[in-house]
């Protein structure tokens, strides 16, 4: 052994200096080491949920081909359209006793609406009774509908009969005393070529020889009706039926989810509501401009339902969703970027889709030429939800619905 290796050997070992710095590196060790296990974790969950969305995205096939819009800005919410709480004063009425009664007719104090399990309800004396079924069963889903039925668009006759459209069988005479039911007009026969898919509502003359209804289109079917708003279809069609000769004439075509529709009180022109384009159209069906058409309002604050009559000679509109301004209108905008329509539809179902639309209920009463006379609010569903019409009758407003488990009232004396 040589001296260098021996003072090698002899070589003290260096003592380990501990200091107040080694706790706090090998803490940031351990803390960078887990940022890591979890930035890896996170990347590889990302990766795990994006790549079949994405998958989802490209290989599911979309229901709807949709075609883009053009809207305008939303008329601002001033004026007489200045969001209110008026709604909330209406009483619910029949609370779970009934479900979607879609439209309002009445004979003196008796009510008469149509529901989502397809019966035609009389309620008299605050008691509902089933006057007749246009439809069988079953009646649970949206699958049952076709055969279920139903009801929409419900009008008073002369005789003190009732007129009902029903969206898949046609449009029927039903005995207010009796419950007897005549079928006056078919979908299984196709007018002018293209098949009634989607009977919606309907308006009569006073002598009720002629009714004037809307097929809202000859592709999709009211179980449809989100598929219908969102694809921005246009083979929408107003009719005419002659309860005498029996004819149907055409009188309107490629109009946009054709709805609520309303003859005027010296019965020249019928309004009918446009409802994916936000706006009302009108056609002449008497007088000097007999068999045009012109816009009645346009660029609504909603989307508009049902028309009927105010006892001030206007008309009362009711909104089925909402343009909010100033606020975010989720149609508005999708409506020129068909893509996010076509994602949307491939990754939700459409009983979702509707889960997203804003619970604000928004009445409307026009004037007889068409401007705003004055509007009811509910900004968040709170008492009023998913209104479809407003039938006014000695001094209330009965409020019907597409989808709620009752019907509101609300005393018009009050707002």
């Amino acid at each position: 052994m040589n001296e260098a290796e021996g003072l090698r050997q002899r070589r003290a070992v260096r003592p380990q200096v501990i200091t107040e710095d080694t706790p706090a590196q090998e803490a940031k060790d351990g803390s960078t080491y887990s940022s890591k296990v979890f930035r890896v974790t996170f990347m590889i969950l990302a990766v795990s949920l994006i790549i079949p969305l994405l998958g989802a995205i490209v290989l599911l096939e979309c229901p709807i081909d949709p075609q883009p819009l053009s809207f305008k800005e939303p008329p601002l919410l001033t004026g007489v359209l200045e969001p209110n709480i008026k709604l909330r004063q209406a009483e619910r009425m029949f609370e779970n006793q009934l479900i979607g009664p879609e439209s309002i007719a009445n004979i003196g104090d008796v009510l008469f609406t149509g529901t989502a399990d397809g019966k035609i309800l009389k309620i008299e004396d605050g008691e509902i009774k089933t006057l007749a079924r246009l439809g069988h069963g079953p009646c649970r889903t949206r699958e049952d509908e076709p055969t279920c039925g139903r009801p929409l668009g419900i009008r008073v006759g002369p005789a003190n009969t009732l007129f009902v459209a029903d969206a898949y069988h046609g449009i029927y005479e039903i005995d207010t005393v009796t419950g007897d039911v005549k079928m006056l007009l078919s979908t299984s026969e196709p007018v002018e070529g293209h098949k009634l898919s989607f009977v919606n509502d309907l308006t009569l003359t006073r002598d009720g020889r002629k009714i004037f209804f809307t097929d809202s289109s000859s592709k999709w079917q009211r179980r449809d009706y989100s598929f219908l708003v969102m694809e921005g279809t246009d083979d929408g069609r107003l009719l005419e039926y002659d309860t005498v000769t029996k004819e149907v004439k055409v009188l309107m075509v490629g109009l946009r989810f054709p709805n609520g529709v309303q003859l005027s009180p010296a019965e020249d022109f019928v309004l009918v509501a446009e409802t994916t384009l936000a706006r009302i159209r009108r056609y002449y069906v008497s007088g000097l401009m007999k068999g045009g058409a012109d816009m009645f309002v346009e660029n609504m604050p909603g989307f508009p339902d049902n028309i009927r009559l105010s006892s001030s000679g206007g008309y009362w509109v009711a909104m089925s969703a909402v343009r909010p301004n100033p606020g975010f209108s989720l149609v508005d905008f999708i409506s020129e970027k068909p893509w996010i329509k076509r994602i949307i539809f491939k990754l939700l179902s459409q009983e979702t889709v509707i889960k997203f639309v804003p619970k604000y209920s928004l009445v409307v009463e026009l004037s007889e030429t068409g401007s705003y006379k004055r509007s009811f609010h509910d900004p968040n569903g709170m008492v009023v939800t998913y209104v479809s019409e407003a039938h006014e009758h000695n001094g209330y407003l009965y409020l019907g619905s597409f989808r709620s488990p009752f019907i509101c009232r609300l005393n018009l004396e009050h707002v």
